[in-house]
């Protein structure tokens, strides 16, 4: 198995039980996760050296996002301790109709106020055979987008291959400030990941498809991933597409494209959604499992979207699941009969 690197914030979270909403809640459900430590636990899970990169503070709950991680055997020993604060988020998971909502509360966390001087990366990559990003990480300070340029430079200088998944957020930054950020870093990313928004908003290309009414054919992405794939010289550009008909019933599905070949997955029907949050970590941990295992590029997006499917029924961050049960999806045993 490899040793993946992954770089990026580890929030605390808050959820209103079930699918109540925020201003009838009297308590909160605890979990802690975060882009690319959701990623790190499904790689583990897979059996990888998956070692998570980050700054926490030194307190009990700084203490407890780093036992999140070590219980699903995540490496820990280049997480940094300092800082005033662990970030946090709060879900109020929506249903049918309604939307799910987030409510950040990380401006000035440990990882925001990271600084060059708390990471050795020719250490961290050392002997490392991944790296893996988010656009996450950029957006929540300009330390620590200066964070993932050196890390994103070293990587390349150790000869380590380097994924990213745009993951734009509105909240965290503007469509120009992410481009500003972004395009630059794409130099160093080899695997690009991303939706149509985060394609858009953040590298500036769009699709020629009608998001908003559940309509996602792929024909509307290969023109951009082409001329992505140009521009940026990425070895594979890939993208997720969720059909939203409702927050209960998504159709889930990926294309990737090798700048020769395209490759569409099948298409799951999910409903009902238990819970949507971490689900495209789990399909970028897939990718970078059948990538790095050496699968070829359309049984490693089929592995992909597979464990993204499974992640939509499990509470929490992170993708509790194996490698065994994602094949099983993937082969076609879809009836969720029980298992005796």
């Amino acid at each position: 198995m490899a040793k993946i690197v992954t770089m990026g914030e580890i929030m605390l979270r808050l959820s209103s039980p079930g699918n109540s909403r925020f201003v009838q809640s009297d308590s909160f459900d605890v979990n802690y996760g975060g882009g690319e430590a959701n990623v790190a636990v499904s790689l583990s899970n897979y059996g990888h050296d998956a070692f998570f990169v980050s700054k926490v503070p030194a307190h009990e709950i700084g203490q407890a996002a780093v036992n999140s991680l070590r219980k699903f055997g995540v490496h820990v020993k280049f997480l940094v301790r300092g800082g005033d604060r662990l970030g946090i988020y709060y879900l109020e998971t929506g249903s049918s109709l309604r939307p799910s909502k987030v409510i950040y509360d990380r401006s000035h966390s440990s990882m925001c106020e990271a600084s060059l001087e708390d990471f050795d990366f020719e250490n961290i990559f050392a002997g490392a055979d991944w790296f893996h990003w988010s656009g996450i990480t950029p957006a929540i300070s300009d330390k620590a987008a200066a964070c993932v340029r050196e890390a994103c430079i070293a990587a390349k200088k150790a000869g380590v291959k380097v994924s990213c998944d745009l993951n734009f957020r509105k909240k965290l930054w503007t469509p120009e400030k992410a481009q500003s950020i972004m395009r630059p870093l794409m130099q160093y990313v080899d695997v690009c990941i991303g939706n149509e928004e985060d394609a858009e908003m953040c590298l500036g290309f769009k699709p020629a498809s009608d998001v908003e009414s559940g309509k996602t054919e792929a024909d509307g992405y290969k023109a951009i991933f082409t001329k992505m794939q140009r521009e940026f010289g990425f070895q594979y550009v890939i993208s997720t597409l969720r059909e939203s008909i409702s927050a209960s019933d998504n159709g889930w599905k990926a294309l990737i494209y090798n700048g020769k070949e395209f490759y569409l997955s099948r298409i799951y029907q999910i409903t009902p959604i238990v819970d949507r949050v971490g689900g495209g970590d789990s399909f970028s941990a897939g990718i970078i499992h059948g990538l790095v295992s050496n699968m070829s590029q359309s049984d490693a997006l089929e592995f992909a979207v597979a464990a993204s499917a499974l992640k939509h029924t499990i509470p929490g961050d992170v993708n509790m699941v194996s490698i065994q049960e994602v094949e099983s999806l993937a082969a076609g045993h879809t009836n969720g009969r029980v298992e005796r």
